[in-house]
């Protein structure tokens, strides 16, 4: 492929946003009370979310399922293909069933909503044609109507699977905010991976799975290079008469060692930073990463209750996924 072609493929790319966002943008103007109801009769639900859908619709509901999933609201998917061969049994007496298609004329979809309606579930389309079969058997329709796809042949899915993921979005939101789901909430459904450690990994956390480097004042600089070398974060506490008197670092070191070469007599309070950096044993540890980027500086003493209990370094924050 040759370079005069590198233009016009980022401009096909360009035109495909800027028509999507074009389409989309309508969906505000589209939006009606029926979505409130919608919001209201999950919060007021003893039951699950049941979302369904086939082909590209299928795939956007397993998103939306997990979505809710996440931000507290109980789901679960249903293929509308299987749901017609049996899987209808997924169905519990207090769910709320929503269903998504682009036109609510598929097959599987004109099947499938009569059979939803005899449950007495309630029935949720969210549907890119109001006057479809789908939308004429809901009990509320979220329209998802799109002028057009993104496709030059207005055939493949495109701006009509962002429109329904938009919908799907605009809903667990709306949920959420009206339970006041906090960060807390939300780490309680993700445990794992560098999202749910910003949520709930505390500098205590990380300091005690450290090696606790620490130094008298009155110990010799040998002693301190021992300590800094054998503990591996790169410097130590110093501690006089029972409280944090200071730090030093290994830059500490290195300067001093370029003042002089007699070491004799050198100790650790001749060299300490009286001014150490710390934080609460129970910050969360992506504050403490927040601030060493922000002050540039590679350590933080952890203390709890005003007591040096170790140290955290960057590579620490790092190795967690939060940097």
């Amino acid at each position: 492929m040759g370079r005069e072609n590198y233009s016009d493929i980022l401009q096909y790319g360009k035109s495909c946003i800027q028509d999507e966002l074009d389409s989309l943008s309508a969906l505000t103007s589209q939006l009606d009370e029926d979505f409130a109801h919608v919001v209201i009769k999950i919060l007021e639900s003893k039951g699950r979310v049941v979302i369904t859908g086939i082909g590209k619709s299928a795939i956007i509901a397993q998103k939306i399922v997990a979505t809710m999933n996440s931000t507290g609201t109980p789901s679960i998917f249903m293929h509308a293909a299987d749901a017609i061969h049996g899987d209808l049994g997924i169905i519990q007496t207090d769910d709320i069933v929503i269903a998504i298609s682009k036109s609510g004329n598929t097959p599987e979809i004109k099947a499938l909503a009569p059979l939803l309606k005899q449950f007495g579930n309630p029935l949720v389309a969210i549907v890119g044609n109001i006057d479809s079969n789908l939308a004429l058997s809901a009990d509320y329709i979220l329209n998802t109507t799109v002028e057009k796809e993104a496709c030059p042949n207005n055939l493949a899915p495109t701006t009509s699977t962002t429109a329904q993921l938009l919908m799907g979005d605009a809903l667990a939101v709306a949920l959420l905010k009206c339970k006041n789901f906090s960060s807390s909430d939300f780490s309680k459904y993700h445990p794992g991976g560098a999202l749910g450690k910003r949520l709930y990994l505390t500098c205590k956390d990380i300091a005690l799975g450290n090696m606790k480097p620490l130094v008298n004042s009155q110990d010799s600089i040998q002693n301190v290079i021992i300590e800094i070398s054998k503990k591996r974060l790169g410097a130590t506490m110093v501690i006089d008469q029972g409280k944090l008197a200071g730090i030093i670092t290994d830059g500490d070191i290195r300067r001093m060692i370029e003042k002089t070469s007699d070491l004799s007599g050198i100790k650790a309070l001749d060299i300490l930073n009286p001014h150490p950096k710390s934080i609460d044993a129970n910050e969360l540890a992506a504050n403490a990463a927040v601030r060493m980027r922000e002050e540039k500086i590679s350590q933080l003493a952890v203390l709890e209750n005003g007591e040096y209990i170790g140290m955290i370094h960057i590579h620490d924050l790092n190795k967690e996924g939060l940097l």
